[in-house]
């Protein structure tokens, strides 16, 4: 289902034609009106007149979290706060959060876009979508919510925790769609399962799940154990939230709303843009946003664009699920590692849990990689003589995806640390103070 057609099926020379001008119109405005943007463009060299079209967008600087939170809280206002309704920030970041500050326009704007991001995924307003992302500064929630509302589904605003009573909502209320972060989804579908719930038997069809890089093995099992599909949807809070990117029925990428957010990969050492097809860093543009328009944000995910036609009809660019990202990026030895790549070896793996950490220290001068995952129920109770070589068998695995050596140590079921928002996956000892 397309909720937009004449913006999410474009002709493409029509849409370039669109991304220009309000380029050109965005430009003018934060050179205008915010000083933090006219000094980077001038140190740059670049004036407004110097943008004619969605191509010219490299000739100006990249914007990075660092700098937007130099200019914390209203450094990047291009209204009058009088005309701000509503303000989020980042989550889970240390120092000053990441500002981002709405007109009633962009609020508009965000319950349009994931109106789109639910139709892509079929909800209707005979839906009752259960909304599990946290109400509050963080975008997920409220996003989530101005979307449902704007598809004229039912909306359980239930906010995330309390897991018990979650599903008792989940039950009672026949809810339909289930949003929030993928680890919670498994979260919730092991509270389930231990209470005893089938969920084959519920109303529950869908889930949209965001926040957090998950892989697609990932999906299979948030699919088979809470018998649903599951859509990935991307957003920030830099750009508006959730709402930039979202899946269609074909679960094939992500759909970027470029009318709105225009989309670049660049070499992350180098600056310079890749070309289609090629894995680097995302860096969004908004085109349309009124309280805080970002140019050139550096997202630090990792990923790559695909304009192939998308046989669902839209003709907006698709984005690769994350691949992971440059700041929550492992160097091991000179070797690159996402923590999906180990969960992508553990999901297929009989008798562990998709739970797990990765911890990293130095012992001397050497670093060395210890996973800690979870056993299932069954390997921690039955098969405990086997708990040696199905450690020996999983770091063998993991040694032909990372291409380096690590340690597994399997731990008691419900060990690791549960999450109702992002997983907590990495503990790099090597950056603590002796």
């Amino acid at each position: 289902m397309i909720w937009d057609v004449d913006n999410e099926a474009m002709p493409l020379e029509k849409l370039k034609e669109l991304q220009g001008g309000r380029l050109r119109t965005i430009i003018k405005k934060v050179y205008d009106k915010v000083e933090f943007y006219r000094k980077k463009m001038d140190a740059a060299n670049v004036k407004p007149e110097d943008i004619r079209s969605i191509s010219d967008l490299s000739k100006l600087p990249f914007t990075t979290k660092d700098e937007m939170r130099d200019v914390y809280p209203y450094g990047l206002l291009t209204v009058d706060l009088n005309d701000i309704v509503e303000i989020h920030t980042s989550s889970g970041t240390t120092g000053k959060p990441v500002v981002d500050a709405y007109t009633q326009g962009d609020i508009d704007l965000w319950s349009e876009v994931m109106a789109r991001t639910l139709s892509m995924g079929g909800v209707t307003k005979k839906d009752v979508v259960q909304n599990a992302y946290g109400y509050g500064l963080f975008t997920g929630g409220l996003g989530a919510h101005y979307g449902i509302k704007r598809t004229g589904a039912t909306c359980i605003p239930i906010s995330g925790g309390n897991t018990k009573r979650q599903l008792e909502v989940m039950q009672d209320f026949g809810a339909t769609v289930l949003c929030c972060t993928p680890s919670y989804a498994l979260y919730i579908a092991e509270a389930g399962r231990e209470a005893g719930i089938d969920f084959r038997m519920l109303n529950l069809e869908k889930g949209f799940f965001g926040a957090e890089p998950w892989s697609e093995s990932m999906r299979e099992e948030i699919q088979e154990k809470l018998s649903i599909r599951a859509y990935d949807i991307f957003g920030l809070t830099e750009i508006i939230g959730p709402g930039v990117a979202a899946e269609c029925e074909l679960q094939n990428m992500l759909h970027v709303f470029e009318d709105h957010f225009f989309p670049e990969i660049i070499n992350p050492k180098t600056g310079e843009p890749v070309p289609d097809g090629e894995k680097g860093e995302l860096v969004f543009t908004t085109l349309t946003k009124e309280g805080t328009p970002i140019i050139r944000y550096r997202t630090r995910d990792i990923t790559f664009l695909n304009r192939e036609p998308c046989s669902c009809g839209r003709t907006l660019v698709r984005m690769h699920r994350l691949l992971g990202r440059t700041d929550d990026m492992l160097i091991v030895r000179g070797v690159n590692i996402f923590p999906s790549q180990v969960e992508q070896v553990l999901i297929k793996m009989e008798g562990v849990e998709p739970h797990y950490q990765i911890v990293v220290e130095k012992r001397g001068s050497l670093d060395c990689l210890e996973i800690q995952v979870e056993m299932t129920e069954n390997m921690g109770s039955d098969l405990l003589g086997d708990i040696e070589t199905k450690e020996k068998e999983i770091e063998s695995k993991l040694r032909d995806v990372l291409l380096v050596n690590s340690k597994v140590n399997l731990v008691p079921p419900k060990t690791i640390p549960r999450s109702e928002g992002k997983a907590k996956r990495i503990i790099d000892k090597r950056n603590l103070s002796s």
